[in-house]
């Protein structure tokens, strides 16, 4: 799958291989989520209109850009009213992600314990996340949900990711705080 080309493409790329050159994670982190507000707001970037394009049946993952000499990767996810994720990780990658529109609901969980494949969560945050945010996700505080609260409207994030994340573990609920682990294989839907 060919990563389309888009207005701003080569200015989004430029600001995130800045960011991403550094040898700190969490100044690679901090400096994306402010390039990301700001490319946000850049009205010379924008999005292909496929991405703004809801999939029914599941959020879709649609992939921008992939560096190849620093390794991140670009997916932006198109969130119809109504959907959202389980609790899941990141596969241990750190991940920045900013809404480019509408509105995304976030809540982080903190790993209290684990038993084999089952792991117990508590909440620690959540909050809703407007057009022009961004936050970052650092191993080992990567467990969150999203979900785009809106039953009318649709959103749209853009991703960072350290590398192309194709996986992840997914958490199902078994009651009382308690979760059973299954690992997921991630697709791409397609770009147009």
């Amino acid at each position: 799958m060919t990563p389309p080309d888009f207005p701003g493409r080569e200015t989004l790329v430029r600001r995130l291989d800045q960011a991403v050159a550094q040898d700190d994670v969490n100044a690679i982190t901090r400096d994306l989520r402010r390039s990301l507000c700001e490319l946000i707001g850049d009205d010379s970037v924008r999005l292909p209109k496929c991405v703004f394009e809801p999939v029914e049946g599941h959020y879709a993952r649609r992939e921008l850009y992939v560096s190849e000499e620093h390794g991140y990767s670009v997916v932006a996810m198109t969130w119809g009213p109504g959907q959202g994720t389980p609790i899941h990780d990141h596969a241990g990658m750190w991940c920045v992600e900013g809404v480019w529109s509408g509105e995304l609901e976030i809540c982080q969980y903190e790993l209290v314990d684990r038993q084999d494949e089952r792991f117990n969560f508590r909440a620690v945050g959540a909050l809703q996340a407007g057009a022009g945010s961004a936050g970052s996700l650092i191993p080992p505080h990567e467990y969150h949900t999203i979900r785009n609260p809106s039953t009318d409207n649709v959103a749209v994030s853009l991703h960072i990711y350290r590398g192309c994340m194709t996986c992840c573990s997914m958490f199902q609920p078994l009651g009382d705080e308690w979760f059973q682990r299954s690992s997921k294989e991630l697709g791409l839907d397609k770009v147009a």
